[in-house]
């Protein structure tokens, strides 16, 4: 009985550090989609200045 609950302790406890794996991952993707918005975004700014200096 003891090594079954054993068992289930270090099962719970993995499933819940691949939770939080999973979770460090989705905030590491939106992070960097922020990070590329943003660099996008100033291209864009940059770009629509160089084409009003041209007019």
């Amino acid at each position: 009985m003891n090594s079954f609950l054993n068992e289930e302790l270090a099962r719970a406890q993995m499933a819940e550090r691949l939770g939080e794996a999973q979770q460090l991952r989705v905030a590491s993707r939106m992070a960097r989609a922020r990070r590329l918005s943003r660099k996008a975004e100033r291209a864009a700014q940059q770009a629509r200045l160089a084409l009003a200096r041209a007019l």
